[in-house]
């Protein structure tokens, strides 16, 4: 996927791929399953964030504009509002310090990918994922 996401950001930014630096506090979990939000919360932890979880797309607008994390971690299908038009949202919300916003879905085709990162996302991870394919996403984006 790390080339399907190269090129969805290519034609979403007209800019080369950016590594941003900042130091990682917080990891929003966007996910309407609790299990997932439980395995992502102990993966994040692992990893030094400290996890905020939400169960769509609209509570985790909420707790955005309430306080920005610096990672968020959103699948795309789910109520309410889904992880598509969270980014989209999450995207329009001015702010200092912009997160880095990761699809974790089992949407994989490569169309859905360039909508993803069209989006606004920034990586996309496919479920199934473990820590260790989390963990090299994450040190890729500089934030692991």
């Amino acid at each position: 996927t790390d080339a399907i996401v190269r090129a969805a950001k290519a034609m979403r930014d007209g800019t080369p791929d950016e590594v941003r630096q900042a130091s990682a506090k917080t990891c929003l979990i966007v996910d309407d399953s609790r299990v997932i939000r439980k395995v992502s919360s102990k993966i994040a932890k692992s990893l030094g964030f400290v996890p905020i979880e939400a169960q769509d797309g609209q509570e985790a607008l909420a707790r955005c504009k309430q306080a920005m994390p610096n990672l968020v971690l959103t699948d795309w299908n789910m109520p309410e509002m889904n992880g598509l038009e969270f980014v989209r949202q999450l995207r329009a919300i001015p702010t200092a310090h912009a997160p880095i916003i990761v699809f974790c879905t089992s949407k994989g085709d490569a169309e859905d990918i360039h909508e993803g990162i069209g989006a606004g996302a920034d990586d996309y991870i496919i479920k199934p994922f473990d820590e260790s394919t989390l963990r090299a996403k994450l040190e890729k984006l500089g934030r692991g």
